[in-house]
């Protein structure tokens, strides 16, 4: 394959029991900057995402998302609440992409600085997916070659297709050529946490971009864990919800063993 497309693909819903409207959540107050806006920006200015697409949940509520699509020019696809999965193959199919980066837009800080380590490797190794582990919740990211993506769709059942639309290739990872990239040992740091799930989430956040917000929209990872590292009071705010196990690394122990 010659010519590689990337698309970022952000699946966007207002839903959520814990925390209304996530994606809308104001993440600069004095500024009007939403968290998806936040990202939006960040990926745009990568130099490395060809283009950006919502794939919105059906619905009157979700209808807002369509705004923001309009407010910074890219495109959208309208789709299933449910069949998340199959909104991440219909962003890709809207701009023909070879491949898709998938972020889920609660997550404001993934770690940018290795997004051009993983595109590489992901064409020089063939890759059908690559991701990122060991990082704070909120860091890691994921490319899927759009075929791998159409597949786990297709094999894939209704648990498969939900917002855990990365589970079938964690169970069947025999079936991809899966690779995960490492950060630096002193960024691998599991028991930190920097997504938006939880009111104490957001106020964790608000305060990272209030006090880095300098180096924005692409705050290093150094960065981010010298500040909390240096204000355990917000850590352990979070503490509650951090999750200490890496994501994909339990997948490949499980293909090699």
């Amino acid at each position: 394959m010659s010519e590689r497309k990337l698309i970022a693909a952000l699946a966007c819903r207002v839903g959520g029991g814990r925390l209304y409207g996530k994606p809308l959540q104001m993440l600069d107050v004095d500024g009007g900057i939403t968290i998806l806006d936040y990202i939006i920006l960040g990926l745009q200015k990568s130099g490395i995402i060809d283009q950006i697409v919502l794939g919105i949940a059906e619905g009157e509520d979700n209808r807002t998302f369509i705004d923001v699509a309009k407010k910074h020019g890219i495109s959208y696809i309208i789709g299933s609440e449910k069949d998340v999965l199959l909104r991440l193959v219909d962003c890709g199919r809207k701009e023909n992409a070879t491949d898709v980066y998938r972020l889920t837009p609660e997550c404001p800080f993934p770690s940018w600085e290795l997004l051009r380590t993983a595109w590489d490797a992901h064409i020089e190794n063939g890759n059908d997916i690559t991701v990122t582990d060991y990082m704070a919740e909120g860091m890691n990211f994921e490319i899927y070659t759009q075929e791998s993506l159409e597949r786990s769709h297709k094999n894939g059942g209704d648990y498969e297709r939900s917002e855990y639309c990365s589970a079938y290739a964690r169970r069947n990872p025999g079936q991809f050529n899966i690779q995960v990239i490492a950060p630096e040992p002193e960024s691998q740091r599991t028991d930190l946490r920097v997504t938006v799930d939880w009111p104490e989430d957001l106020y964790v956040c608000r305060k990272i971009y209030e006090a880095l917000k300098a180096k924005a929209p692409h705050i290093p990872i150094a960065d981010i864990i010298t500040y909390l590292d240096k204000n355990p009071h917000l850590t352990e705010l979070i503490s509650p919800y951090i999750d200490t196990t890496p994501i994909w690394a339990s997948v490949l122990e499980k293909k090699t063993a």
